[in-house]
């Protein structure tokens, strides 16, 4: 039976795609042909995963704008603030949540980035 493998991209609409391509290449690092992308090779972490999340409302995804959020896989959450901030860019928050570290902040266009490290696998959060 074929079965789904992974995300294959996060897509919406942009006022200047390419003032937002240039964005995320300079504020996060990520260019690609088509637009940011990313090469699942490049993850360090043990059993890497992605989630698609279901919330009621939208309290969770403000002060972004347009009913989602894009959540980013780091290698390192600390460094990448630390690197986000010395750019200038506004973190929103940070918390470390023993399962994995987070930190949010937002694109030119309005949409919340979650920037996330795995600290465990699925089996170590399901055995908690």
């Amino acid at each position: 039976m074929a079965k789904v493998t992974g995300l294959g991209g996060v897509f919406y609409v942009a006022e200047d795609p390419a003032a937002t391509r240039q964005w995320y290449a300079e504020t996060l690092g990520l260019t690609g042909e088509y637009g940011p992308q990313l090469a699942w090779a490049d993850e360090p972490h043990e059993k890497p995963y992605s989630l698609i999340s279901h919330f009621p409302d939208d309290q969770y995804i403000k002060p972004g704008t347009g009913g989602f959020m894009i959540n980013l896989r780091v290698d390192d959450c600390d460094a990448m603030v630390e690197q986000l901030k010395a750019k200038g860019v506004d973190i929103l928050g940070q918390v470390d949540e023993g399962y994995g570290k987070f930190a949010w902040l937002l694109d030119p266009n309005g949409v919340k980035i979650e920037l996330w490290e795995q600290v465990q696998t699925p089996e170590d959060i399901a055995a908690r």
